[in-house]
């Protein structure tokens, strides 16, 4: 599986992006798919994720409410649709894919990994 992320960008606090992420591969739909992001000097940590037919979804606690995860498999994309953002949003935005079912937070759980996209959010 490759990923392909893009969407990122620099918007002021208050703000709203939308992340995209889009596979290859033929088997989309059976993979578990993750946003993660890292701050500079700061350790990649999980975002978001969800389930392959798209019914469960997970949140890291200080996202919760304000950014929401979404897939569309027949088009093999996900997205990350985030809203108030906050400056503490600034980071590099990563997709990934786990090839079983369950949502993991760990980042050694992801087997594929996309390039990254900037977010930033200024004050």
């Amino acid at each position: 599986v490759q990923l392909q992320a893009s969407g990122g960008g620099l918007v002021q606090a208050g703000g709203s992006l939308r992340l995209s992420c889009t596979a290859s591969g033929q088997t989309f739909s059976t993979y578990v798919m993750g946003w993660f992001r890292q701050a500079p000097g700061k350790e990649r940590e999980f975002v978001a994720g969800i389930s392959g037919g798209g019914v469960t979804t997970a949140y890291t606690d200080s996202v919760k409410g304000r950014f929401t995860i979404s897939r569309d498999n027949a088009k093999k994309t996900v997205s990350l649709q985030m809203n108030s953002l906050k400056p503490e949003d600034t980071a590099v935005y990563y997709c990934a894919a786990r090839g079983t079912y369950d949502i993991q937070r760990a980042i050694s759980r992801y087997d594929y990994w996309g390039q990254g996209t900037q977010v930033t959010v200024s004050s």
